[in-house]
């Protein structure tokens, strides 16, 4: 008699800077049978510990890390350990940052608020080899190619680079130019400089306006400032 072998539990890895999130995508991937969280983490550092360390199927990521920024963890294991699949998880606008997830390596893009069927789903297409993006974000990619635009939404800060918008919504935040540089491991005059270009792209006349400008932009997109 041949006595066919378990097939194997797909292991995920999620990184979100609030233990409560981390907690609730936890319970829900765990009540699946076929999948399982093989760890957690906060920031760059720990989460790209755990890749090499657990070599996870897939990494959720969220967009805002502790002390550093879920773009640039998507680069990071994009290039360090490619076979690894990555899902952006985030409560920020997909408009905003879903096509510079996919830029950045991660194979598609679901937002909090969704329910626990659409973080699945998203979860299980990602894992088949497929990119996941909403209904809407879809429709609104494939129209905006069509008409030769960028795939982005009306956002002003579209226009920004990825370091500019993570420099800009750390602004936002209240943050002083002491802790953005060490956040984001640059200088003060490298902050400087970065602030110089935001103000010159979008219009803006000094730093204080780029601090309404950044403080409107995170209530308007339900990001606690």
């Amino acid at each position: 008699m041949i006595v066919e072998s378990p097939s194997r539990t797909t292991r995920l890895l999620i990184v979100d800077d609030h233990p409560l999130v981390r907690s609730g995508i936890s319970s829900i991937i765990q009540m699946e049978s076929d999948l399982e969280v093989c760890g957690e983490a906060e920031d760059q550092t720990t989460a790209m510990n755990l890749v090499a360390k657990e070599n996870p199927d897939l990494v959720l990521v969220d967009i805002s890390l502790k002390n550093s920024n879920g773009l640039n963890l998507l680069k990071e294991i994009n290039q360090n350990h490619p076979r690894t699949l990555t899902l952006a998880v985030s409560m920020h606008d997909e408009y905003t940052y879903a096509i510079r997830c996919l830029k950045a390596g991660a194979k598609g893009y679901i937002m909090k608020q969704e329910g626990t069927e659409k973080i699945l789903e998203a979860i299980r297409c990602v894992l088949t080899g497929k990119t996941y993006l909403s209904d809407t974000m879809t429709q609104a990619t494939v129209e905006q190619l069509g008409a030769g635009r960028a795939a982005t939404g009306s956002n002003p800060v579209d226009v920004l680079s990825n370091r500019e918008l993570e420099l800009f919504q750390l602004t936002g935040q209240g943050k002083e130019i002491s802790e953005i540089a060490r956040i984001m491991n640059i200088s003060p005059r490298a902050v400087e400089v970065h602030r110089s270009h935001i103000k010159k792209k979008l219009g803006l006349r000094t730093s204080t306006d780029i601090f309404q400008m950044a403080y409107d932009w995170l209530r308007q997109n339900g990001i606690q400032p």
